[in-house]
């Protein structure tokens, strides 16, 4: 615990200083474009760090997924663990899409918004295209693995990893040295993370710093209302999962949250559950979770558990209809929400995907496009919650499934 309480307190210290910093570049440059130079200049430290993270992120999630499946030894437990996996993030997709929808039909968060709106086919600039089960399908297979960790594809990698896990826990023993090697790339790519978590809290204080020089203070009190219903919709949230987790693992989960406050306040500060993934793994490790079923389920979460960012679409999509003053039927709110469902699975948790995921749902409703103008601005502040609530539930379902599967042991003291 003395090392990683002294990690925790640097960060929160960051944010506040980061803040501090970037309110005071706001409010003495008057130039709005030597500001908006200033910031970029400043979030080159953050951006260096989410190219760090992004340049383990694939080979650690290869290596860890390789060897929890391989240590598995059959196909039938691999597949049973998946299965059990995938009925959790399906239940929490579910939550996270009808609370969203519920409380942001009660608050009516874009009505009078007492805000100019942009023109209805004024342009994003973001890329998008329908929605076809087909492109989804055919994206999860890799044309190359090499391809898929090279482009950060952790939904391809996943799949490539499930089949070579899968053929060296076929093999036995005559792969035991094999699966010794990729194990051992896993510790290289952890104690790499190691390293690279050093310069955290230089990464918090840049993204803070950045985003209030460019933005100011002011931004937030425009938008205080959304902003507000989002995260008091967040908070819901956290405490379901919480709840649910609570009645799997008992008063347990509790302890939990307590060991995943550092890759918390990571996501948080830098909006971005990539740059949570290594910490959790050491948190569950801690946690009492094996690493054969960590290993497997984070990754999976990853990619099909996005709490947050769905519950983030499901607000946005709802407020620009209401913004717009667009009276959407019961029946067509499910049915977006069932779109919702599978367009947001396999999306990357890095900063702003799922605007292209909105901006893609509100095209297939025939909903402007244009509305998402109004929330790019504070868009930065809203990923913070929804990248930590994405850590959160991925911890609390990589825990549950480990209590099925009787692999949650008793808490290992910190090393």
């Amino acid at each position: 615990m003395k090392k990683k309480r002294p990690l925790t307190i640097y960060i929160l210290l960051a944010m506040v200083l980061g803040v501090l910093v970037g309110y005071g570049c706001h409010e003495t440059i008057q130039d709005r474009k030597l500001s908006a130079d200033i910031a970029a200049h400043i979030s080159i430290i953050t951006d260096v760090f989410l190219r760090l993270i992004k340049m383990i992120i694939s080979l650690l999630v290869f290596s860890t997924l390789t060897v929890g499946i391989a240590h598995m030894g059959d196909a039938k437990t691999a597949g049973r663990v998946g299965i059990k996996a995938m009925a959790w993030f399906v239940v929490a997709s579910l939550i996270s899409l009808l609370l969203g929808m519920l409380l942001s039909n009660m608050m009516q968060l874009g009505a009078h918004l007492g805000l100019p709106l942009p023109p209805a086919d004024a342009v994003t600039g973001l890329k998008t295209s329908a929605f076809t089960l087909k492109d989804f399908i055919a994206h999860m297979v890799p044309k190359s693995p090499i391809e898929a960790m090279a482009n950060n594809e952790i939904l391809q990698v996943l799949v490539f990893a499930i089949f070579f896990g899968g053929a060296l826990g076929a093999l036995g023993d005559s792969a035991r040295q094999l699966t010794g090697v990729i194990d051992q790339l896993a510790q290289v790519m952890l104690r790499i993370t190691g390293t690279v978590m050093n310069l955290a809290p230089l990464a918090v204080f840049a993204a803070m710093a950045s985003v209030i020089t460019t933005n100011g203070l002011g931004i937030l009190a425009t938008f205080a209302k959304f902003m507000g219903g989002f995260y008091l919709a967040l908070a819901c949230l956290w405490a379901l999962l919480i709840l649910g987790g609570f009645a799997f693992i008992g008063k347990r989960v509790f302890r939990l949250v307590v060991l995943i406050r550092e890759p918390f306040l990571l996501a948080f500060s830098t909006a971005s559950s990539e740059a949570a993934y290594p910490k959790l793994l050491v948190a569950l490790d801690q946690f009492g979770v094996k690493r054969k079923i960590s290993s497997f389920v984070m990754p999976m979460g990853y990619s099909f558990n996005l709490d947050g960012s769905m519950m983030y679409c499901t607000f946005a999509v709802l407020f620009i209809t209401q913004a717009y003053g667009i009276d959407l039927s019961l029946g067509t709110q499910i049915t977006m929400l069932l779109l919702l469902m599978v367009t947001s699975k396999g999306i990357a948790g890095v900063p702003r995907a799922s605007l292209v995921v909105i901006a893609a749902t509100l095209n297939q409703f025939h909903i402007p496009e244009a509305g998402l103008l109004l929330l790019m601005g504070i868009d930065q502040f809203l990923d913070m919650g929804r990248s930590a609530t994405n850590a959160v539930g991925n911890a609390v379902a990589t825990a549950v499934v480990a209590k099925w599967e009787g692999a949650l042991d008793e808490e290992v003291p910190a090393k």
